[in-house]
């Protein structure tokens, strides 16, 4: 490893995941078996990608932990907050995504992991009712109770660092706001009166993290770090954020596939893109308020790479529509359809089919382990505020609308960002350009 300023990762990390659910248990079993021998973390960046750093005689491919000091998985100390109370097996039997043979061997590490009480409001997700919950009279008492919560288990557990990522539901859409987002000031006066309205819970999740000196992740479309309060926050902290809302499924085809469709300058006339889920996750977005806080995340994607202003004729009237329906016998195992109609030359039309039989959990579980290690990694570095390197990973990556900034939605140039931030972090040239 070449001479970098980033600090080692010494000690304990602590990876406190906001949910407990079949995301959050499919990735704790994975890495904790990951650490027995037991398993194999496919789909992890952090574990089997390589990079290249140098160029001519000088150039080699490298692991991530052989560019930059990563966390050892075998210095991750797990924590979580949940509405429900049951220990993280239960939750992991309970989910139906893992079989037995996968969860037995590391049965006692898991029954170790006891969801703290959550801080919930159910009017921001209505189809949960669990009774693990916080008993707070205010937003600023979760704030309050979740600092509390934080600086215990890090004690508890003796954690040199702590990062937090949320993996709970989808709240409903909390839209900017410039009267109550805009300013720190005018985020922690909201949460000190008790507005209900514009201060969601994961925006006490997140400001209690960062206050706490924790890098904090936002993995649903919720509004929570994505608003200038937050970013002032961040900097303020000298903390990471990155958000929103996982990449696992048929964002992830769409960001890979429509760079092929602009590549060979095609036409673009229609993407309809639906979803059968029948998770907890699904169960929540079958409430219109939730499913819209996705919508808006899922429906950013393609404008972005396939833009109007820059090739009308291709680009300049695409119809785009997203479904989400909840469909309890799928369980974990979504699908997801998509009939993309496109046209060539002369204008004759084509269609496109594609037909996603993915597994929600198993290709979320390897983006909670890289973006936790990589926030662990940016903090060490000293970067702080909105991690756009970390845009490979999500769906509606972060980005200063304020200043009319756009995010950066198509896959391959997202894999640029992430390659040129690990080289900058571990001493190389960050030597390649995004077009």
């Amino acid at each position: 490893m070449k001479q970098t300023n980033v600090k080692p990762a010494e000690g304990r990390l602590g990876i406190m995941v906001v949910g407990c659910g079949a995301v959050a248990t499919t990735f704790m079993t994975g890495v904790l078996m990951t650490r027995k021998g037991l398993t194999k973390p496919i789909g992890s960046m952090t574990q089997y990608d390589k990079i290249r750093v140098g160029r001519g005689a000088d150039k080699k491919y490298l692991h991530y932990k052989d560019i930059v000091p990563l966390a050892n998985l075998d210095d991750i100390v797990f924590g979580t907050w949940d509405v429900y109370p049951q220990n993280a097996y239960q939750a992991a039997v309970y989910a139906e995504v893992l079989k037995a043979k996968d969860i037995e061997p590391v049965r006692e590490e898991l029954m170790a992991i006891k969801p703290l009480k959550a801080a919930f409001d159910r009017n921001y997700a209505k189809r949960l009712d669990g009774d693990n919950v916080k008993d707070c009279k205010t937003r600023w008492d979760m704030v309050l109770e979740l600092q509390k919560d934080i600086q215990n288990f890090k004690k508890e557990h003796g954690c040199e660092r702590v990062v937090v990522i949320w993996a709970a539901s989808t709240e409903i859409y909390v839209p900017y706001d410039e009267a109550y987002h805009k300013t720190l000031e005018q985020l922690e006066s909201a949460m000190k009166s008790d507005d209900r309205e514009h201060i969601a819970p994961s925006m006490c999740y997140a400001y209690a993290a960062l206050t706490e000196g924790c890098p904090f992740i936002m993995g649903a479309p919720n509004t929570t770090v994505d608003i200038p309060a937050m970013w002032e926050l961040a900097e303020k902290t000298c903390m990471p954020i990155a958000g929103k809302d996982f990449k696992t499924g048929q964002t992830l085809v769409k960001s890979g596939f429509a760079p092929i469709i602009k590549t060979r300058n095609l036409g673009l006339a229609g993407w309809f893109s639906t979803n059968i889920l029948g998770n907890r996750d699904g169960l929540v977005l079958d409430e219109p308020a939730n499913f819209h806080t996705k919508e808006v995340s899922k429906l950013s994607t393609l404008e972005t790479i396939c833009r109007a202003d820059e090739q009308p004729d291709l680009y300049g009237n695409i119809y785009h529509k997203v479904r989400i329906n909840y469909y309890p016998p799928r369980n974990d195992d979504k699908e997801g359809w998509d009939n993309i109609d496109i046209f060539g030359w002369m204008g004759y039309p084509m269609q496109i089919k594609i037909n996603f039989l993915c597994r929600d959990s198993i290709l979320a579980a390897p983006l909670l382990l890289d973006l936790t290690l990589l926030s662990d990694l940016a903090a060490r570095a000293g970067r702080y505020g909105i991690q756009r390197f970390l845009s490979i990973f999500l769906k509606s990556p972060m980005h200063d609308f304020t200043r009319g900034e756009e995010a950066v939605n198509n896959l391959f140039e997202q894999y640029t960002m992430l390659k040129n931030a690990i080289r900058e972090m571990g001493g190389y040239e960050a030597d390649e350009e995004i077009d």
